[in-house]
């Protein structure tokens, strides 16, 4: 593990929720999705489950995007505003059989706003271990969503929509197509 659990978690979660509004259209399309994606990431604490909420997630989506594709010192300046915006206040929490790990809001506080502090927490860790490069957009030239490699050698470069196999089947029939001639 090169990160804390927490870390790795919210990186996860980031590049999931900026990935939702992808080339291929709205993935949070709906209350009921936005519900399986706080399963899947294993959010916990307040979810209200409205529309409200639904539009605090998305509208949360293109700063996060920006990450990508920014350098170390906006990088820094769009962490910075999100846990000034959010009121952060680090501390140790143990909940749900987790072990400690760090929340600096409080788990009642809307999901957006958690969201963006979990991000911004996990974010802060890459900047103060100078690993920003393990940001990345996936290599597919048809593909614009976001990943962080977290992989010990640094080498992940397809996001999880199938880039890579759509990448290894091209690899490989271009290959059979090179020694067809």
């Amino acid at each position: 593990m090169l990160f804390a659990h927490d870390t790795d978690c919210g990186l996860t979660a980031a590049a999931a929720l900026v990935n939702t509004a992808g080339r291929d259209g709205e993935l949070l399309p709906d209350v009921a999705a936005l519900a399986r994606f706080f399963t899947t990431y294993g959010w916990t604490g307040r979810h209200e489950q409205s529309e409200a909420e639904l539009r605090s997630v998305r509208e949360l989506r293109p700063r996060l995007r920006r990450v990508w594709h920014a350098g170390e010192d906006e990088i820094v300046a769009i962490v910075n505003g999100l846990l000034r915006e959010s009121h952060a206040l680090p501390q140790l929490i143990r909940h749900d059989d987790q072990p400690y790990h760090l929340h600096a809001v409080p788990r009642d506080a809307p999901l957006a706003t958690r969201m963006a502090v979990e991000a911004a927490m996990a974010l802060a860790d890459l900047v103060r271990s100078s690993e920003l490069s393990r940001l990345r957009v996936c290599d597919h030239p048809d593909c614009d969503n976001v990943l962080v490699d977290l992989s010990k050698n640094r080498s992940r470069r397809f996001c999880d929509a199938g880039c890579g196999n759509r990448a290894a089947v091209s690899a490989y029939r271009a290959r059979k197509a090179a020694t067809r001639t």
